[in-house]
C-alpha cells in the first residue's frame, strides 16, 4: 500500500476537518454528576438549543431521559457565574431554574414540580439537602435592596412554608454543607477586598431539632489563607481543603485541631469562581476519593485517611471535575487531551472505568489531535511561567521546506484561572489549519502553589503580559513558530492581558479581545459585586491607586497600538459591560489603525449559543489570516 502523498500549503492556509459548525454539532457540556441508590443524575449545557442546560436522568437500567421540558434550564446567576444549581437525594430533586431564577422541587420522574421560593430579585445556589428531607440550605443572592445584593445562607423547609436567614451579614458566604446527622453546619464566608482564593474562613454551627442555629463558631481560615469545599465523613467528621501550607491540601478537623491528610505540594483544591466545585468524596470512614493537580495536570487517586497514603490511579483522563461516590462507584467528569469529555464511573471495588456519555462525538481522527506539549517559559525578570504548546498537525497537509507556522498565543481568563492539557476543540480548530497554538499558565494561575498565585498581586497587566510575551518568543527563538507572525487572543481577564500585549509591547502581529477590559478604571467602578473589589489586590486599592489603574489600562494608551484588532461582546455581558469594547473600538478607529468589532445580542459573559461560537470562530480566523497574509482555502 502506497502513502498518500501530502498537499503542500503554507501554514495557516490547510484545509481542515473541523468547521466552526462541524465541531459544535451535537456538542454538549458535561456537569454536576449526581449519584444516586438507582439513578444518576447530571447536566447538559446544548449549544445547539441556545445554550440551556438540560437534565439528565440514568436508571440502573440504563434508561436515560431529559427531566425537563424543552425550555427548561437548571441555571443559577449568583456572582454571574453560577455553579451549584442542583441537588438531589433518594426522594427529591431540587434545582434553580434559568427563566425565573426559582428553585424547584419534583420528585425523581421529573413530575410533582412546585416552586420552593417566591417570584421576585432573588437568586439561588449551592443547595444542601437535610437527612430528615425537611429542610435545605443554600446561598441567596437578594437583589431587592439598594446597593449591592445581600448573600446569605438560608433555611428553606422543603413543604414550601418558610424561608429563614441562617448566616448573615457577610459580604460573600458558601458551601452550606449539613453533617450526617443534621445537626451540624458548615459554611465558607469571605468580605470585600478579598477573593476566596484569598482570604476565607470556614465556619460551624450546631442546629436543634427545627434547624435553629446556636452560636457560630470559626473553625479555620483567614490572614492569607484560602479554605475549599467543606465536606462532612459519614461518621460526622469535618473536613476540608486549605491552602495553609502554602499549597491546596486536604484537613480533617479533630480534637487537636485540623490534620493535613497528605501533605504535597499539590493542589487539592481550585479558585471557586463558581459553585459546587468538588475535588474529594468519602469512599467510606476509612477512605477518600481525591483528585489532585501537580505541574499542571490532574490526578485521580485514593487516599487512606489514618495513615495518609495515597494511590494514584492510572486513567484515560487528564481532568476530573464534580467527584461524587454513591454505592460503591465514584463519578465524575473525565477529560481527556485526545477526545471528548466523559461522564463516567469508577468501580470502587475491581477499579474498571465506565463511560456512560461523552460530550458528543469524535470530531477528528487522532491523526490530527495536536497533543499538548508542557513547557516552561523562561521570564523576562528571570521567573519562569508555564504553558502547553501545541504543534500544527494535519496529515493531510505540510509546509513549504524552510517555513516556519504562525503562533496564535491564548490567555485564559480570571486572571485566577488555568490551562489545562484538555481536548479543546477550539485550540484544534486552528492547529488543523496549520497554526500553532500555546496556552499560558502565566504568573496569578493557580495548580502550581500559593506563591505562584500571588504573584500577580499589583502586577496585573505586568507579570501576565511579559510571561504571553516570553512564550511568544522562547517559542520563536528555539525554532517552533515564526517570529514575525506571531498573535495573541484572549478573553475576559484573558481579554486585558491581550489587549495590553498589543499596547505595551510591539511583539504581535495582530490580536483578538473577547469580551476583554480596556479601561481598569470602569471596570473598578463598574462590575457585579463579586470581583468589585478583585483589581484592589491585582492593581491597586480604588480609588486611590487609580494613577496606577490609568497607566496600565489600553484605552489610555491607545498611542502607543499600532497592529489590528477584532473584538467579540455579549450585548447582554454584566462582568464586562459592552461599552469597554466599544470605546476601545472608537479610540481604534479615530486612529485609523484596522479593528473590527462584533457584538452578539443574546450573549453575556462568554459564548453559549451555536451560532455565536461559530460566527466569532470564523471571523476570528478570517482577521488573523488576512492580517498575516495567508490565502483563505475555505
Amino acid at each position: 500500500m502506497t502513502t498518500p502523498t501530502k498537499k503542500i500549503a503554507p501554514f495557516g492556509a490547510w484545509t481542515s476537518p473541523l468547521s466552526s459548525q462541524a465541531m459544535l454539532a451535537d456538542q454538549v457540556g458535561l456537569g454536576a454528576p449526581h449519584p444516586l441508590r438507582k439513578n444518576l443524575l447530571w447536566t447538559e449545557s446544548r449549544p445547539t438549543e441556545g445554550g440551556r442546560v438540560a437534565l439528565l436522568a440514568r436508571s440502573s437500567e440504563g434508561l436515560v431521559q431529559d427531566l425537563l421540558a424543552p425550555d427548561g434550564s437548571v441555571r443559577t446567576r449568583v456572582h454571574e457565574y453560577g455553579g451549584g444549581a442542583l441537588a438531589a437525594s433518594e426522594h427529591r430533586i431540587v434545582y434553580s431554574s434559568d427563566r425565573d431564577r426559582r428553585l424547584y422541587t419534583m420528585d425523581l420522574n421529573g413530575e410533582g414540580r412546585i416552586p420552593l421560593t417566591p417570584e421576585g430579585r432573588f437568586s439561588w445556589t449551592d443547595i444542601s439537602l437535610s437527612p430528615d428531607d425537611r429542610f435545605l440550605f443554600c446561598v441567596r443572592e437578594d437583589h431587592t435592596r439598594e446597593g449591592e445584593p445581600a448573600n446569605e445562607i438560608v433555611r428553606i423547609a422543603l413543604d414550601g412554608s418558610e424561608i429563614v436567614p441562617i448566616v448573615t451579614g457577610r459580604d460573600f458566604v458558601a458551601a452550606p454543607r449539613i453533617s450526617p446527622d443534621g445537626r451540624n453546619l458548615a459554611w465558607i464566608a469571605w468580605d470585600h477586598p478579598n477573593m476566596p482564593w484569598d482570604d476565607s474562613e470556614l465556619w460551624q454551627v450546631t442546629l436543634d431539632a427545627d434547624g435553629h442555629p446556636g452560636e457560630p463558631e470559626e473553625i479555620m481560615g483567614g490572614s492569607n489563607q484560602s479554605v475549599f469545599q467543606p465536606d462532612w465523613s459519614p461518621d460526622g467528621i469535618l473536613h476540608f481543603v486549605s491552602d495553609a501550607s502554602g499549597w491546596w491540601n486536604l484537613y480533617r478537623m479533630e480534637a487537636s485541631g485540623p490534620r493535613n491528610l497528605c501533605a504535597m505540594d499539590a493542589e487539592f483544591g481550585l479558585p471557586q469562581w463558581v459553585f459546587g466545585m468538588r475535588t474529594y468524596a468519602f469512599v467510606n470512614t476509612e477512605e477518600i476519593i481525591c483528585t489532585f493537580g501537580k505541574g499542571g495536570f490532574w490526578n485521580l487517586a485514593r487516599l487512606q485517611i489514618a495513615s495518609g497514603d495515597l494511590d494514584v490511579l492510572t486513567t484515560e483522563f487528564s481532568g476530573f471535575d464534580g467527584l461524587r461516590v454513591c454505592e460503591g462507584r465514584a463519578s465524575f467528569i473525565g477529560s481527556r487531551s485526545s477526545g471528548p469529555s466523559a461522564l463516567a464511573q469508577l468501580d470502587l471495588g475491581d477499579g474498571s472505568i465506565e463511560i456512560l456519555r461523552e460530550s458528543g462525538a469524535r470530531i477528528l481522527d487522532p491523526e490530527f489531535v495536536s497533543i499538548p506539549e508542557p513547557v516552561e517559559i523562561p521570564t523576562g525578570d528571570g521567573e519562569v511561567a508555564f504553558a502547553f504548546y501545541y504543534p500544527p498537525r494535519n496529515p493531510d497537509f505540510k509546509a513549504p521546506p524552510g517555513e516556519l507556522p504562525p503562533l496564535r498565543v491564548k490567555s485564559h481568563g480570571g486572571p485566577t484561572g488555568a490551562a489545562r492539557p484538555d481536548f479543546d476543540p477550539r485550540i484544534q480548530f486552528w492547529t488543523t489549519r496549520g497554526f500553532a497554538v500555546v496556552d499560558v499558565n502565566y504568573r496569578g494561575s493557580t495548580g502550581y502553589g500559593r506563591a505562584y498565585r500571588d504573584a500577580l498581586k499589583g502586577n496585573w497587566g505586568i507579570h501576565d503580559v511579559d510571561d504571553c510575551e516570553s512564550a511568544a518568543k522562547f517559542l520563536a527563538a528555539r525554532g517552533s513558530v515564526d517570529p514575525s507572525r506571531l498573535t495573541i487572543s484572549g478573553g475576559s481577564a484573558g481579554g486585558y492581558t491581550t489587549l495590553a500585549a498589543l499596547t505595551f509591547t510591539e511583539t504581535f502581529a495582530c490580536g483578538a479581545s473577547h469580551y476583554g477590559i480596556g479601561d481598569l478604571a470602569a471596570l473598578a467602578r463598574d462590575t457585579h459585586k463579586f470581583e468589585s473589589r478583585y483589581t484592589d489586590s491585582l492593581v491597586a486599592p480604588w480609588p486611590a491607586g487609580e494613577a496606577v489603574y490609568r497607566e496600565r489600562s489600553p484605552i489610555a494608551h491607545t498611542n502607543r497600538l499600532g497592529c489590528p484588532v477584532i473584538f467579540f461582546q455579549g450585548l447582554e455581558d454584566k462582568v464586562v459591560p459592552p461599552n469597554q469594547a466599544e470605546e476601545m473600538v472608537a479610540a481604534l478607529k479615530a486612529k485609523g489603525i484596522r479593528v473590527e468589532y462584533m457584538p452578539l445580542a443574546g450573549e453575556g459573559h462568554g459564548f453559549r449559543r451555536a451560532e455565536s461560537i461559530s460566527a466569532v470562530l470564523g471571523a476570528e480566523l478570517k482577521f488573523f489570516r488576512e492580517v498575516l497574509g495567508i490565502r483563505n482555502p475555505d
